[in-house]
């Protein structure tokens, strides 16, 4: 993708990697739509970077979803690219009492809501590009984030046969895989010890600049090259009995 002159859609752009995405985007002359649950830190973003356009959006609901793409088509026609980067990470065990009703959260947010997305923004007319934030986790799970794992593989597989199926109508499918970066994924200080963002941002870049679609980063690189021998090396050290 050209990296300059676009509009684009962050979703979950207010934080973690879609925050440092958000930044990185304005910084290569880019108008930036954000989207996100929480409007005082929408409102934060629009007051750091006064360009950025923010829309408050539950993409666990359906009819938000709609709404959102609405309102785009409306007031945005031209956007041309969409990033579907907003997910949730619940740390649980299938044995717990509540288990089911947040596996449910946690597969309609990372699964169904950019599923959904895609079907409503690829009817725009000027978009050309979609970018799928997936994970290493796709590749080797950590059975502490079951489900979280789960739906990036889901997500993972859905990336490769939607570039395939979208190349007759000249859309871009780019596919960034993140290992553990410090964010609040899952939680507040669970990944404090993990790389920072900024790292990953400026490599995925440099890799778009060099017209990759499959973006990795340190032990993200590993796994999404690994054979699945190695790969089951990685589970045992991941989840010791």
């Amino acid at each position: 993708m050209n990296l300059s002159n676009n509009k684009i859609l962050i979703t979950g752009g207010a934080s973690g990697i879609g925050l440092g995405l958000t930044e990185r985007f304005i910084k290569e002359n880019n108008t930036v739509i954000v989207c996100g649950r929480r409007e005082a830190v929408l409102k934060e973003v629009a007051g750091k970077f006064p360009g950025v356009v923010t829309r408050v959006c539950d993409l666990s609901a359906e009819a938000e979803r709609v709404a959102l793409y609405d309102w785009v088509a409306a007031n945005h026609p031209d956007l041309n690219v969409l990033v579907n980067n907003a997910g949730i990470q619940q740390w649980m065990n299938v044995t717990d009492a509540d288990f089911y009703g947040r596996a449910v959260d946690e597969i309609t947010t990372n699964v169904i809501a950019p599923i959904h997305l895609t079907s409503l923004f690829t009817n725009l007319p000027s978009l050309n590009t979609i970018i799928n934030v997936t994970s290493g986790l796709s590749f080797s799970p950590l059975a502490k984030v079951a489900v979280y794992s789960a739906t990036k593989a889901f997500f993972h597989s859905f990336t490769l046969s939607l570039r395939h199926l979208l190349k007759q109508k000249n859309i871009e499918v780019i596919e960034m895989i993140p290992p553990a970066l410090n964010t609040d994924l899952g939680g507040k200080g669970l990944h404090d010890a993990a790389p920072p963002v900024s790292g990953f941002i400026e490599s995925v870049f440099e890799q778009m600049k060099e017209g990759k679609t499959e973006l990795t980063y340190g032990f993200s690189a590993t796994r999404a090259n690994a054979g699945a021998e190695e790969l089951r090396k990685v589970f045992d050290q991941m989840n010791p009995s």
